[in-house]
C-alpha cells in the first residue's frame, strides 16, 4: 500500500481532536483500512469495542475485540460505562466510554470501528466532533466472495450477514461520507484525504485564533 502523507496536520496550530467512525456491512473491509489507518497515521487512537461475539481464530482479546459474556455486557450497559451500544447479528457490541472521554481531553483523534446503531448514539452524542464514513462494497456477489474468503463463518452465518447487509447499506445517508471499496488502496487514500479535510477544519483548529492574531501583529520590514 501507497505510503500517504500526513496531510491536514500543522503543529503550530492547535486543534481539536475528532472521532472518525467507520462502518459496513461484513466484509466491505471497513477493519482492514481501520488497521492500514492505525498503522499509517499513530496520531489515531482505536476504540477497542467490548463484543459477547465469540472470538475468531484470528482475533486477539483486547486489540480486535474485548471479548466478554452477556452478563458482564449487561453490568457495563447498565452502569453506564458505555458511549454506545448495539445488537448486531444476534450478538451486543458497546465501546467503552472511559477510554473515549480520556483521549477527546486530550485532544487525540479516535477511530470507531462500528455499526450503524452505534454511529447514530456516537452522533447525537458527540455532534460536531464525529465524521462518519460508510465503505460500501462494488457489488453483493463481491462481498459474498469476500464473506466466503475469509473462511472464519458458517454458511448459515454468512447468509444472515448478506441479508443483513442490505439493511445496513440502507443506512448510507446517515453518513457524512461514503466510498466504494472496489479499490483496498483507493478506498484508502479516499479516507485519507477525507481526514485532512477535517482535519483542517476552521472550527477543528481554536489555535487559530492565537495564530491569526500573531500574524497580524507582526510588522514587515
Amino acid at each position: 500500500m501507497t505510503q500517504p502523507t500526513d496531510l491536514g496536520s500543522t503543529p503550530e496550530i492547535a486543534r481539536r481532536g475528532l472521532m472518525l467512525v467507520l462502518s459496513s456491512p461484513s466484509g466491505a473491509g471497513k477493519s482492514t483500512i481501520a488497521r492500514n489507518l492505525l498503522e499509517f497515521d499513530p496520531s489515531f487512537s482505536l476504540s477497542v469495542s467490548v463484543t459477547t461475539r465469540k472470538r475468531r481464530t484470528s482475533e486477539i482479546d483486547g486489540v480486535h475485540y474485548r471479548f466478554v459474556d452477556k452478563a458482564e455486557f449487561d453490568l457495563m450497559r447498565a452502569g453506564e460505562g458505555l458511549l454506545e451500544w448495539a445488537e448486531v447479528h444476534g450478538n451486543f457490541y458497546g465501546t467503552p466510554k472511559a477510554p473515549a472521554e480520556k483521549a477527546m481531553r486530550e485532544g487525540r483523534d479516535m477511530l470507531f470501528d462500528i455499526d450503524y446503531q452505534g454511529a447514530l448514539q456516537l452522533q447525537e452524542k458527540a455532534g460536531d466532533d464525529v465524521v462518519s464514513i460508510f465503505i460500501l462494497p462494488p457489488s453483493m456477489q463481491e462481498l459474498k466472495t469476500r464473506l466466503l474468503r475469509r473462511a472464519e463463518d458458517s454458511a448459515e452465518t454468512i447468509a444472515i450477514r448478506l441479508t443483513n447487509a442490505k439493511v445496513e447499506i440502507e443506512r448510507w445517508r446517515d453518513y457524512d461520507y461514503v466510498v466504494v471499496n472496489d479499490d483496498l488502496d483507493r478506498a484508502f487514500q479516499a479516507v485519507r484525504a477525507i481526514i485532512a479535510a477535517e482535519r483542517l477544519r476552521r472550527e477543528r483548529r481554536p489555535g487559530l485564533e492565537a495564530f491569526t492574531a500573531a500574524l497580524l501583529a507582526q510588522e514587515v520590514e
